[in-house]
């Protein structure tokens, strides 16, 4: 199969006719064998309906229906297990994204030997209070993960070539990174390409303000997991080491200035006690301890993994 286009949907039942019926065309047009997949993340506007309907119609049409409503990433995520194409296309549903661009996208996958595209929708339709936290979260993840040839992190609309969706797991809110993913993962050949953005036709977006917060913390998480994932000790340790090297030199400081005056016969200001700079040394050799323990703990919850050893493996012969 050639193309296997997903596409995570909530509550987007005027537009699935409009938009199956658009990829239907491009496909048949440059005779493209494919598969279209829809997941349906807890809808309850009749989308499942209206999904069920079209495949009647359309037997490339396949659908995934959650029980509830789990997230993008996460009907992304079942998308990518369900994918057959050599190239895996993903797009919204809420014709925002254009089916015509998926040739395109298609072509530069297959002759230009690329792991992912991402596109850039360098003009938008969407309000300030979007696009301006949107520039903020691109430049602190190329800032972050090294990608600095891209754009828009957050495209919806990506083509990927089919060994990077099977290797990669999309979890959280990390739809957002999954160029960053795939990076980690050993897929460096990333690209990108401008492409068009509609102004939404139909219903109001699904995405609210926790959206910014969310991308944050997944973004720091992707940040420490991809570089310290299999050795938390680098971390940890170096950190509590540090910690705990700094608060034995203020504590010996301290003891020795004492001695020097107990030496000299001079009186020493204050007792150690009664100095701030005693609670600064004391905190910073207690948490410099529990930092390295935690990294010692972490070491050996990582080596007792069951996926310690599961490298990403190119070829074999």
């Amino acid at each position: 199969m050639d193309i296997s286009i997903v596409i995570p949907l909530l509550n987007e039942v005027e537009s699935l006719p409009e938009l199956t019926e658009w990829i239907r065309t491009v496909m048949q047009k440059h005779q493209f064998s494919y598969e279209i997949i829809l997941i349906d993340d807890g809808s309850y506007d009749g989308s499942w309906e209206k999904i069920e309907e079209l495949k009647a119609y359309h037997s490339s049409i396949k659908g995934i229906k959650f029980r509830r409503n789990y997230g993008k990433s996460a009907a992304l995520n079942v998308g990518f297990a369900a994918a057959n194409g050599d190239v895996v296309i993903t797009m919204d549903a809420d014709l925002q994204d254009s089916p015509d661009e998926i040739p395109e996208l298609y072509r530069r996958i297959m002759e230009e030997k690329l792991d992912l595209i991402s596109g850039w929708k360098k003009k938008r339709f969407d309000p300030l209070s979007k696009t301006i936290p949107t520039k903020f979260f691109n430049a602190a993840t190329r800032n972050m993960s090294g990608i600095n040839n891209l754009h828009d992190f957050n495209c919806g609309l990506k083509a990927y070539r089919k060994d990077v969706v099977k290797n990669i797991e999309v979890y959280g809110e990390m739809h957002r990174y999954i160029p960053v993913l795939a990076k980690w993962a050993g897929f460096t050949k990333i690209e990108e390409q401008v492409v068009e953005h509609r102004a939404r036709k139909y219903g109001v977006t699904k995405f609210g303000f926790s959206r910014f917060i969310n991308g944050f913390l997944d973004l720091l998480s992707i940040f420490f997991v991809g570089k310290f994932g299999k050795r938390p000790m680098h971390f940890f340790g170096t950190m509590g080491v540090i910690s705990f090297l700094m608060g034995s030199f203020l504590a010996t400081w301290i003891i020795a200035e004492k001695l020097y005056h107990i030496a000299v016969g001079t009186r020493y200001p204050r007792e150690i006690t009664s100095q701030p700079l005693f609670y600064i040394a004391l905190v910073a050799v207690i948490v410099g301890s529990q930092l390295f323990l935690t990294g010692f703990v972490a070491e050996l919850v990582s080596r007792n993994s069951s996926n310690r050893d599961h490298y990403q493996i190119e070829k074999e012969v």
